[in-house]
């Protein structure tokens, strides 16, 4: 069965869209305030067997807080993933208009994988376009492609992040990428759960041609956590679980997902996440949960920011 990575989405910058998320961290979120609750995850996380991280450039100070962390404690043996491909513009203000801003050019990738570098140096194993979108200006940069491949010829795996309802599209076409007479990208990142499973056949698709599967949102962005559907209220009573736990269980029990991402962002949030191992599903058991993907991700962008 596929485990879990952390993803440090809400724990590397004061506002995220995630909901619940408000009451897990402190009203005052400084850079230290953050900090402190970012490796209080990071320690529950690697205390219950997790053994992979996964930042972004755009996560706010959330690279900065793992290279920290990991320094600190020491560890050898956690692997880490990270993304460009957007940049946090929000300057620590939980009120700012825009958070974060896409480019897919050849200066922001030479950029921000040196910003990864300074941090995390050789510790990223997995480097990863974010959200990558089937008509990104990525596809017709031949220079661009070139720099992705060089880094990919040193050492470090590629792999594409997607978002939105056209996400099988942006796999589909993001494997077909080549450079030098091989595949580019070998891991992709998606959104799947129950209420936003139609990148599934594609992830399926991915996972026969060897590339690694990662899934993310799984409790989409805490609505199947904070109001869940009643479907969900009774399977948890029935094992004995909170809601969250069953949302993971059932991106676990798909057979093609690798890693499970949770974006707990509270040490009991994270246990309550990794109940999931506990929980057996079928891979079908709430396919009646699933929306339009148009309308999911309308309501996915409408979520304010906290």
């Amino acid at each position: 069965m596929p485990d879990f990575a952390l993803g440090l989405a809400a724990l590397g910058r004061p506002a995220y869209i995630n909901l619940g998320r408000e009451r897990a961290l402190p009203e005052h979120r400084d850079v230290d305030a953050m900090r402190r609750a970012c490796h209080a995850v990071l320690d529950a996380a690697y205390a219950a067997g997790v053994r992979r991280v996964d930042a972004a450039r755009s996560y706010g100070r959330a690279e900065e807080f793992l290279a920290e962390w990991l320094a600190d404690r020491g560890h050898r043996d956690v692997r880490v993933s990270s993304k460009w491909g957007y940049a946090y513009v929000a300057d620590w203000r939980r009120d700012a208009d825009t958070h974060e801003v896409k480019e897919h050019s050849l200066d922001r990738f030479t950029r921000q994988w040196r910003e990864t570098e300074s941090l995390l140096g050789a510790g990223v194993e997995l480097y990863q376009v974010h959200s990558l979108t089937d008509d990104s200006p990525l596809f017709g940069d031949s220079e661009l492609l070139a720099a992705l491949g060089a880094l990919r010829d040193s050492g470090v795996r590629l792999g594409l992040s997607t978002s939105g309802p056209r996400q099988g599209e942006a796999v589909r076409r993001g494997l077909e990428v080549e450079v030098a007479g091989r595949r580019l990208f070998d891991a992709v990142q998606s959104t799947w759960n129950v209420l936003e499973p139609s990148v599934g056949p594609a992830l399926a698709l991915a996972h026969e041609a060897g590339a690694e599967v990662l899934v993310k949102e799984g409790l989409a962005n805490g609505r199947l956590a904070v109001d869940p559907p009643r479907r969900v209220r009774e399977l948890a009573a029935e094992h004995g679980v909170g809601p969250d736990a069953i949302a993971l269980a059932a991106v676990r029990a798909q057979p093609w997902v690798d890693v499970v991402l949770s974006g707990a962002a509270s040490p009991d949030q994270l246990r309550a996440n990794l109940a999931a191992r506990e929980v057996e599903l079928a891979p079908d058991a709430m396919a009646e949960l699933a929306e339009p993907a148009e309308r999911y991700w309308a309501t996915r962008a409408s979520l304010p920011w906290n």
